[in-house]
């Protein structure tokens, strides 16, 4: 019985309590999910304040011909504009997203996935500060996106860190590595 629990993962009581309960090797990764935080976070209230400051209510700027341009457009919905009737339920979801990182990052020992979960931490706070302090009021707030690629949706830095996030956290679970630095096999 005891060889048959071993083959399949679930150990019987006088094994469990023989082996020592396994810590990940290395220490937590919070500084570095905070550190990317920051400066996603940073890099992405700069740009707004800049876009703000010296390209609102002005033309387009050409950056790679008519491929790419900086547009200064005010977002009241989600991603490509929807929603716009919902900022304050988009409000509520960044800012669960945003406890769950911080709460997740109490068991975190994977660097990839501190990045991960910082860039998403960074995205949220960009996007949610948009929400909160700017017009038109409190936790209704327009997100101002200013890159235009052409043919597709204007977004702005803390949109790209989402996205970026997402896709490395997607990667991580495709090849089984866990939050706190197992890896699994399915």
């Amino acid at each position: 019985m005891a060889e048959a629990e071993r083959i399949i993962g679930t150990p019987d009581v006088d094994d469990e309590a023989a082996a020592p309960a396994e810590q990940p090797k290395g220490g937590r990764r919070i500084v570095a999910l905070f550190a990317v935080a920051l400066v996603a976070y940073l890099l992405d209230l700069g740009t707004k304040m800049l876009v703000v400051a010296k390209l609102e209510h002005h033309e387009p700027i050409e950056v790679i011909g008519e491929l790419l341009t900086f547009r200064a457009v005010r977002n009241p919905g989600a991603a490509f504009g929807m929603g716009e009737a919902f900022t304050v339920i988009f409000t509520v979801i960044a800012a669960t997203v945003i406890v769950v990182i911080i709460r997740l990052a109490r068991k975190l020992y994977s660097l990839p996935w501190a990045l991960a979960l910082g860039l998403l931490l960074g995205g949220a706070l960009g996007n949610l500060t948009d929400r909160i302090f700017r017009s038109p009021g409190v936790f209704r707030g327009a997100v101002v996106d200013f890159i235009a690629p052409a043919h597709f949706a204007v977004f702005n830095l803390a949109d790209t860190a989402i996205v970026c996030g997402g896709f490395l956290i997607v990667i991580l679970s495709f090849r089984g590595l866990d939050p706190d630095g197992t890896v699994h096999k399915d």
